[in-house]
């Protein structure tokens, strides 16, 4: 006796799927094509602002901004470098970005694990301030953060933007982690409790390493923040050697005339380093991301 097992045809299978294919494929190649039309649109600017920053004056005249350079042009870029003393703006925009990221991320650490995990009275009240602060504009804080400043005698140094941007930047961070730590599995410092951990030491031991792809996120929006920034330092630092590079930039753009290679070419090294950050920490970025969206 023989027992015929009923197969599905893979004829059928095969062809139900190319035509879902071919259902779904115009929708997609159309969804596609406006992504990348955006995505040119994004970054055509910056792709003219490269080609000009390597353009002689003469070129640029005779064959306008959209034309391709005949040869690299480098004295536009080294004239700025000069100009300004660029390896010390540089030097002050990333050591202002670099404390500002690993302090904001530490006091944000410290103070949701008290409003999330220790579930301190009146954190709504203290959610609230931080949400208020956030969005309140830098030109508020101005006055009274100068007469501080002035008072402590920190002003036209770069401590004074630390400090500032480093509270501007935690209770963004507080905010954020504050509801990641109001949901943190409290199975996990149960059980730290009973290996004997104390509250520092379930922070450091179980909170930190557990949440460490979001604090990632936080650490690298804080830099780039702050190497952006331009009100405040430039109200703030008003030495040429203490002037990050935004504020260098924008001083040299209104109180000297420069062609346009060279304002090109000051454009490309100003916001070239903060891209090369993005670059070097997108993987970590991309993965905390996607941490967070996975619960």
């Amino acid at each position: 006796m023989t027992v015929t097992t009923a197969r599905a045809p893979r004829r059928t299978v095969k062809a139900t799927e190319r035509k879902s294919f071919r259902d779904r494929h115009p929708t997609r190649f159309l969804i596609l094509t406006v992504l990348l039309v955006l995505l040119l649109l994004m970054v055509a600017p910056l792709l003219v602002v490269a080609v000009n920053a390597f353009k002689s004056p003469a070129d640029y005249a005779s064959n306008g901004p959209l034309s391709i350079p005949g040869h690299l042009y480098w004295d536009g870029i080294v004239d700025f470098w000069n100009r300004v003393n660029f390896g010390l703006k540089l030097w002050n925009s990333f050591i202002t970005s670099l404390v500002v990221a690993v302090l904001g991320v530490i006091l944000s650490v410290f103070n949701a694990y008290a409003l999330g995990i220790g579930k301190v009275k009146g954190r709504i009240w203290f959610l609230v301030f931080f949400l208020v602060a956030n969005l309140l504009p830098q030109e508020v804080l101005v006055y009274p953060l100068y007469y501080l400043s002035k008072q402590l005698g920190l002003y036209d140094s770069l401590w004074s933007i630390i400090i500032i941007f480093t509270v501007i930047q935690s209770a963004f961070g507080t905010y954020l982690l504050t509801s990641v730590y109001g949901e943190f599995p409290k199975e996990l410092l149960e059980a730290a409790a009973i290996d004997g951990a104390g509250k520092w030491r379930a922070l450091w031991r179980v909170v930190v390493p557990v949440s460490r792809p979001t604090l990632a996120v936080l650490f690298t929006f804080f830099f780039i923040w702050t190497w952006n920034e331009f009100f405040l330092p430039l109200i703030f630092l008003i030495s040429n050697d203490n002037q990050t590079v935004p504020v260098a930039l924008g001083v040299l753009q209104g109180d000297r005339m420069m062609d346009a290679t060279t304002t090109s070419a000051s454009a490309l090294i100003g916001i070239l380093p903060a891209m090369v950050f993005f670059l070097i920490f997108q993987r970590t970025l991309t993965r905390g991301i996607a941490a967070g969206a996975i619960k």
